[in-house]
């Protein structure tokens, strides 16, 4: 895992990881009853990772509503990505208004064998960034 933000493409992408994942809540949701699916794709994902993509969003819920029953029955179906336009910042000043508590979180992509996070991967640096412009103590436990 890089210590340094690279261009283009990281190597942190995963092939399809989002399509694989709104393509399970899709067949979960049509087994509910739900119209509704949620992710949590931001502003910050989508200048690298291809499927976190405002468009990416947009074609998944068009394929939805032409590849299920829920659809050709009438039931429109969204997907909905409540973080899209929202920086780190952003996100964590949001997090602090549902009451998240950001002790129990990582973001580390090499975090050490007592769960402390790294510091110094890509996911550790936007993260620590993104607590000091919001103004809110970072409680990650950094080794």
């Amino acid at each position: 895992v890089p210590e340094q933000p690279g261009e283009g493409i990281p190597v942190t992408y995963v092939p399809a990881r989002n399509t694989v994942f709104l393509a399970c809540a899709l067949a979960w949701a049509e087994v509910l009853g739900a119209q509704d699916l949620y992710i949590g794709v931001n502003a910050v994902d989508y200048s690298g990772y291809p499927d976190c993509r405002p468009e990416f969003i947009e074609a998944f819920e068009r394929l939805a509503n032409l590849a299920t029953r829920a659809a050709v029955e009438g039931r429109r179906l969204q997907v909905q990505a409540p973080l899209l336009h929202l920086g780190k910042a952003g996100i964590i000043r949001q997090g602090v208004a549902l009451a998240v508590d950001y002790s129990l979180t990582v973001s580390c992509y090499r975090p050490d064998q007592q769960g402390r996070a790294c510091g110094r991967c890509d996911s550790c640096r936007l993260r620590r960034a993104g607590f000091e412009a919001a103004g809110v103590p970072d409680p990650t436990r950094y080794s």
